[in-house]
């Protein structure tokens, strides 16, 4: 029984095909922080920026594919290709993406190594002297793992290895969700627009949209898209995957902040530290809820691990309009360097709750050129020549460009007062 509804559930993923990237990419350590953080803090009040944020992640995410299935180009090459400065505004866009990409591996890596710990903590009492060594090696353990079935994978073993890690962090976090709950009332008002009038609310707000309109997810959609085989015959299947992949972001994002509001905001403990994150949750729901979360919050931490590793040689890929080579020397170098990097926070023994925020809200700033290079692009001669764009799809993207410039100016004033 308990095998037909993970063979069933596997089946519905694998529906949802290169979608399952865009989970990967946006619900992550950074995310589920960002949400934690959120619903202990400040409730359901950033419901609405969630809302908002994933319809506008759905529209790019099919935009962004349907031009790829027309033309036959990708993101960055079309930018380079079709847009005046376009060779210029493409090497900016990738510099701003690896930068915003590896500060969040860089938090991924140290939150999961720091939960791992806590697990193990639970069962080895005698290590509590020894949590520097002992995270680091934890650090040094998943990424060489990850690099190593990096070296030997393909498209399809990577989308495989990701649909077990969104299976487990889907599931664990709606289960918690179902023993940890906000009041009725309090979901309504979050769907209110508002910034909580306190310190840390505008940059919050920036996070939030940072993580869950990554401009990552949008750009490398078109080679996810070859790398599943997808032709212009498969422009519906497209499209379904890619309200698919909104809305199970959307259910899983607002689950775990639900469930913070739930656990921790009525009682006045806003997120802090790692540890906080599901301890919290064992006075109100038990040692199961505890570990439910546990399992969730790895698995978010480890499914974003496999997309960003490969965001610079997936954007290289685009620049040149060329296909994802695995096994080139290229390739081996530049996510060897990243595993590396993603050992900072471990090596230096930080807590990386706060760095990991500041590093979504980073990730807004490339957002809006990103948004102005494909409306540019869908709306030019070219384009047009195959396809009409419909007008919703180019009101959606106005409207998601002044939706990022106003949460790229609020993330300016954030950072100039967090520093």
């Amino acid at each position: 029984m308990k095998n037909n509804i993970l063979k069933k559930l596997s089946n519905a993923l694998l529906i949802i095909g290169p979608g399952i990237f865009a989970i990967g990419y946006t619900i992550g350590t950074g995310s589920v922080t960002s949400m934690l953080v959120a619903g202990s803090t400040y409730g359901m009040e950033l419901l609405w920026v969630l809302l908002v944020s994933c319809y506008f992640s759905g529209v790019l995410i099919y935009v962004f594919g349907n031009y790829a299935l027309k033309t036959g180009e990708t993101a960055l090459f079309a930018f380079k290709k079709h847009l005046k400065w376009g060779k210029a505004i493409g090497i900016l866009i990738i510099l701003g993406i690896v930068i915003g990409q590896w500060n969040s591996l860089i938090g991924i890596v140290g939150i999961t190594s720091n939960i791992f710990f806590e697990i193990f903590l639970i069962y080895f009492p005698g290590l509590e002297g020894y949590e520097y060594i002992t995270v680091l090696l934890i650090a040094a353990f998943i990424v060489s793992l990850f690099y190593y079935f990096l070296l030997k994978g393909t498209y399809l073993f990577f989308e495989k290895v990701l649909i077990i890690f969104v299976s487990i962090m889907g599931l664990s976090f709606i289960l918690s969700l179902l023993l940890v709950y906000p009041l009725p009332s309090d979901v309504i008002r979050g769907l209110i627009p508002s910034i909580p009038e306190v310190e840390g609310g505008s940059m919050m707000v920036a996070a939030f949209v940072g993580t869950t309109m990554a401009a990552a997810t949008f750009l490398s959609r078109p080679l996810f898209i070859k790398g599943k085989g997808w032709t212009e015959k498969d422009l519906y299947v497209q499209k379904r995957d890619a309200i698919s992949a909104a809305i199970l972001i959307f259910i899983i994002s607002g689950s775990i902040m639900a469930v913070a509001c739930g656990a921790l905001f009525y009682n006045g403990e806003p997120i802090t530290h790692v540890s906080d994150m599901p301890t919290a949750l064992e006075p109100i729901a038990g040692k199961f809820a505890m570990t439910i979360f546990f399992f969730g919050t790895i698995s978010a931490g480890l499914s974003s691990i496999f997309p960003i590793l490969l965001i610079v040689p997936l954007l290289v890929a685009d620049y040149r309009s060329g296909e994802l080579d695995t096994t080139s020397k290229q390739f081996k170098v530049i996510t060897g360097l990243a595993s590396i990097i993603g050992l900072t926070i471990p090596v230096f023994g930080a807590n990386p709750i706060n760095g990991q925020i500041l590093s979504q809200v980073f990730n807004v700033f490339v957002l809006p050129l990103v948004i102005i290079g494909i409306i540019i692009v869908i709306n030019g001669t070219a384009y047009r020549a195959i396809h009409k764009t419909k007008g919703w799809i180019n009101g959606s993207l106005v409207a998601a460009l002044i939706f990022s410039l106003v949460i790229s100016y609020n993330g300016v004033k954030a950072i100039i007062a967090y520093f």
